[in-house]
């Protein structure tokens, strides 16, 4: 089986592995950081702004089963890649809406998706699409986090939430198969 890798930021890093993790096609998600400019940045050094780096997870996925042009979709409709360097809470750079690209044929299927989902939102996108460099995976603790700490409060006033509109959106998409 071939499969792909698509590294994407937007916002906490835990918001976006949990919906991803539930994501038909999806291999594997890790939580890491992306887009920086020092090697191998702890969590809490980039939480303080000053590596460049966004929260961000890397997707291995099954293209036979999912495309990046879906993926990318739902990157889109799960975060609100229209706020600069901020999700919710969540302010800062390293909260930006990113997609890092590995080939120029990834590029184009991104930004001409960027382009067709502009006009759902109410503002322009802001997300950044850059060429991918490297990727950090996050200390352990921040893999798998929703599923190893959903009874924390972070988890049920934001990422459960997020999950149930995601679920929401699924079963709709389904219905209209």
């Amino acid at each position: 089986m071939e499969t792909k890798q698509i590294t994407l930021g937007g916002g906490c890093f835990w918001c976006t592995e949990a919906i991803f993790k539930e994501t038909e096609g999806v291999l594997s998600v890790t939580s890491g950081f992306s887009g920086g400019f020092i090697k191998k940045p702890a969590y809490r050094e980039v939480c303080t702004g000053r590596t460049g780096h966004a929260e961000v997870v890397q997707i291995t996925y099954n293209p036979e089963v999912i495309g990046l042009q879906d993926l990318v979709a739902i990157h889109l409709v799960t975060h609100n890649p229209t706020t600069l360097n901020a999700q919710g809470g969540d302010k800062g750079t390293q909260y930006r809406s990113i997609i890092f690209y590995n080939t120029e044929q990834e590029k184009e299927i991104i930004i001409n998706q960027l382009i067709n989902l502009e006009e759902i939102f109410d503002a322009p996108i802001v997300t950044e699409v850059k060429p991918f460099v490297a990727f950090y995976p996050a200390e352990i603790e921040h893999q798998n986090y929703y599923a190893e700490n959903t009874e924390a409060r972070y988890c049920q006033l934001v990422i459960a939430p997020k999950l149930e509109k995601y679920r929401n959106l699924k079963l709709q998409l389904k219905g209209s198969e």
